[in-house]
């Protein structure tokens, strides 16, 4: 079976390649002497397109793609005096009807020859691209075409690592200034500091980089060296390091900390490579602090792969239990998903929170809890995305990623919600969702009796548009967020940390940089402190009026009533200190000051415990009904 398979998809692009070669002994070589690499560029689109036919969850319309990408390569042609019709690139498509995939390929190699042979000047390249792109935009919204430069970040991403230098920057007046060096990294094992300022790279300026040109010069493989320069406030003269790169873990764990005695908080910012590792190394260390219970943050976590998010889920189930299954056209893509084992946290109360950002293998983990009444889903309902992608590398290194199957929680629901031909109402549906409670409401109203499953224990839950969930946290709209929103786009909390950290960082760190805890309970800004903060902000556009009774923004300027700032200046207060936490600390410190600040929904969260008690009782055929009383 491997061996057929392997056949199917090597042949027809041997064939390609050598019908390419044989064109060029038949006269037609004249007309591939352009700067493209015709043989390429027609052998992507095959791939791209056998992809598609080989691995889709449903039944790809061969007419429509084919059309669907000539249309848009068309588009994109620049040349205006390019004849359409009665040409092999009339979109017109007279009696057209394209029934197989080699018809779709002669259709395209006629049209793509055509442009070559007459508008020389065409960058045929980006043309084969737009014509994928047209091809994928008669599928779902999350099978894409994913370009060889944006590939590479996201394989990164998704492995958990990269190479490099190990530090977090950002471009600030022209200079690269280190946020933080990442934890174990070579940078950080050298010394190299948050507020460093990298001024050299091997010798030459670094001045006025991007970040594409950081990253660039700052990456590069295992072993290799290179020399940084640094200018380091109070430091008279720069320093130099010669930095030997290495692996530089992608952490996809954003926190993990004691919110009490008993309470562990672990946020998860994405599923990839690492996660479950990450997971149980967080959980055991939390257990070590004496965690019996757990916050699982999947908030605004889009996905990622499969396979991690059935190795979170089994870690709060027993052996034997569904976890999620999965169904397409393609047998090989079917699945029934079960835990192997005993999991780790599997007698643990928990509660899950999620929103309209959670998507996909956060779906996965949060149905089979809710599924199965294992746990407490609390937040806002979430993204709605019930569809499995498998990415296949192209000639070039690009890629495609495809749909290859639905997936479907334990009690039989598919979450997917509804997407419509080009998928941007899809993708902007979450942001058209009002109040979080009226929002689920209206959900449940219009959900039809075919979309209503039951849990284990008999309790409703709703398929065809994410994961409402057991408890609802509406967002906090008590707060003007205009003074806040206008401070962090005009990097007035950043900036004011970093001046602060210049002018005080040593005296700072020696008192209190050995007790994370007692400054994320003790320490406050002063009121010399804000008055600083305030005057950095009427620098950048703040203006204080009697003139408007509520805040108001007018082209870059913020107009705030008299008194607004001291109001709620708490806020800048808390970001602040967020932000010297992560400067001072790292990354992973960041979040429990935000959390202690902003975050109404984990706090409302923490006070449902009794109802997850119920909810176990409900589970052991110890209570009839379910609901929640605070």
């Amino acid at each position: 079976m491997f061996y057929m398979h392997l056949k199917k998809i090597i042949y027809p692009n041997v064939l390609i390649l050598l019908v390419l070669a044989a064109l060029r002994f038949t006269g037609i070589d004249p007309v591939l002497q352009s700067g493209n690499d015709d043989t390429q560029n027609l052998t992507k689109y095959h791939q791209a397109q056998r992809s598609i036919v080989a691995n889709y969850f449903g039944e790809p319309d061969l007419n429509e793609m084919y059309k669907s990408s000539i249309l848009r390569m068309v588009k994109s042609v620049k040349d205006s005096t390019l004849k359409i019709d009665g040409t092999p690139v009339d979109t017109s498509f007279t009696n057209l009807k394209i029934s197989n995939i080699r018809e779709s390929f002669s259709n395209f190699e006629k049209a793509y020859l055509y442009i070559t042979n007459n508008s020389p000047d065409e960058n045929m390249k980006r043309l084969t691209e737009e014509a994928i792109r047209g091809m994928f935009s008669t599928l779902d919204p999350h099978s894409i075409y994913i370009e060889p430069e944006d590939n590479e970040q996201i394989q990164e991403n998704f492995a958990g690592k990269f190479q490099g230098i190990g530090v977090q920057f950002q471009i600030i007046e022209d200079t690269i200034t280190v946020i933080s060096a990442i934890s174990g990294g070579p940078s950080e094992q050298l010394g190299i500091r948050s507020g460093d300022r990298i001024i050299k790279i091997e010798d030459s300026t670094a001045v006025g980089f991007t970040n594409e040109m950081v990253v660039r010069r700052l990456r590069g493989e295992k072993g290799t060296k290179v020399k940084v320069t640094v200018k380091r406030p109070h430091v008279s003269e720069p320093i130099n390091f010669n930095i030997t790169r290495d692996d530089i873990p992608l952490y996809t764990l954003d926190a993990s900390y004691m919110l009490d005695e008993e309470t562990g908080y672990i946020k998860i910012n994405r599923f990839a490579a690492t996660t479950h590792d990450e997971f149980m190394e967080a959980v055991k260390q939390l257990k070590e602090e004496g965690m019996s219970k757990l916050v699982l943050d999947l908030r605004d976590n889009p996905g990622g792969y499969l396979s991690q998010a059935i190795a979170i889920a089994e870690e709060f189930f027993p052996r034997g239990t569904e976890l999620v299954s999965t169904k397409s056209k393609h047998q090989r893509f079917n699945g029934e998903y079960y835990s192997r084992k005993d999991g780790a946290f599997k007698d643990k109360p928990v509660i899950v929170l999620v929103n309209e950002g959670s998507a996909s293998a956060s779906e996965i983990v949060s149905g089979a809890i809710q599924d199965h009444d294992r746990g407490l889903v609390v937040g806002k309902r979430t993204f709605g995305k019930g569809l499995v992608q498998q990415q296949y590398e192209l000639i070039d290194e690009s890629s495609v990623r495809v749909t290859i199957s639905r997936y479907y929680t334990p009690s039989g629901r598919l979450i997917q919600k509804p997407f419509v031909e080009g998928g941007e109402q899809y993708a902007y549906e979450i942001y058209r969702r009002e109040n979080a409670a009226s929002d689920a409401n209206e959900f449940i109203e219009d959900v039809p009796d075919s979309l209503k499953y039951t849990t284990d224990n008999g309790r409703t839950v709703y398929g065809g548009g994410g994961i409402v969930p057991d408890y609802i946290v509406p967002d906090d709209t008590t707060t003007s967020a205009y003074v806040f929103n206008f401070a962090i786009r005009n990097q007035v909390s950043f900036d004011y940390v970093r001046s602060f950290l210049d002018e005080n960082g040593e005296t700072f760190r020696a008192e209190w940089e050995s007790d994370f805890e007692r400054f994320r309970n003790d320490y406050k800004w002063t009121d010399k402190h804000m008055s600083e903060v305030k005057d950095l902000m009427l620098k950048r556009g703040m203006v204080v009026t009697d003139t408007v009774d509520a805040p108001t923004f007018s082209n870059d300027s913020l107009f705030v009533p008299v008194g607004h700032f001291a109001e709620v200046s708490w806020l800048l207060e808390g970001r602040m200190k967020a932000e010297v936490a992560r400067q001072v600390w790292g990354m992973k410190y960041f979040y429990p000051i935000i959390n202690d600040v902003f975050d109404t929904t984990l706090k409302e969260a923490v006070t449902l415990w009794d109802a997850v008690a119920r909810l176990e009782a409900l589970a052991n055929g110890k209570a009839e009904a379910f609901t929640i009383e605070k």
